[in-house]
């Protein structure tokens, strides 16, 4: 899977002398959380929420309604934007835009192809690809299994499941130690204890951490 499988591709910007106002009333009707700045067809900044909130004088000023309202008319998105976009292709993969935006700490990646904004990937994204990958919204048997490193072990279980009835909805790794694994796979119509007790007869190399309908 890659960036421009989930990315958003309507993405709404401001110019960097869209006002503060401006931006804030932008992302409140919009229900958005991150605006791109654009110039002449280039991404030159990001603004969030966040930064605008940041930039708005706190409710411990002195300065009265007309004085607060001035200001804010003033201050241009150009003078709090971040100028550092983090991007990426929409080429690239899921995984390593996850892993871009973990290791930078930001909610947020905008998507170039040729120097040109084509897109916008957030955390929200992220989230939604990992929920279907563990197949979470779908109804079915949940299986925990401790896993010793051992070449075909995988394609046992797997092969069992289809045995004794099973329809696969998600398979998914992750690695304990160099001599084991957990795998956590999702599985619909399987004979729950045909399985069990086949696997336990069968596959001594693993093991049932956990089972959840």
């Amino acid at each position: 899977m890659f960036v421009k499988d989930v990315m958003i591709t309507q993405v709404v910007t401001v110019s960097p002398e869209t006002s503060f106002s401006e931006a804030m009333e932008i992302i409140r009707q919009k229900g958005i959380r991150r605006l791109p700045v654009v110039k002449d067809q280039r991404v030159v900044g990001i603004i969030t929420e966040k930064d605008l909130l940041s930039a708005s004088p706190s409710q411990a000023t002195t300065l009265d309604v007309w004085e607060l309202t001035t200001l804010l008319s003033k201050l241009k998105v150009k003078q709090i934007m971040r100028k550092d976009v983090v991007h990426v292709h929409p080429n690239t993969p899921i995984e390593d835009a996850a892993k871009i935006m973990s290791d930078k700490k930001i909610g947020s990646l905008v998507v170039l192809e040729e120097e040109r904004l084509v897109g916008i990937i957030t955390e929200s994204d992220i989230f939604k690809v990992f929920i279907n990958m563990l197949g979470a919204r779908e109804k079915g048997i949940r299986y925990v299994f401790r896993v010793q490193n051992v070449p075909g072990i995988l394609s046992k279980i797997l092969y069992l499941m289809y045995q004794c009835g099973g329809d696969l909805i998600s398979v998914t790794t992750y690695e304990k130690s160099q001599e084991e694994y957990s795998v956590v796979i999702k599985v619909r119509d399987l004979k729950r204890q045909d399985f069990e007790r086949k696997f336990l007869e069968g596959i001594p190399s693993a093991s049932i951490v956990d089972v959840k309908e």
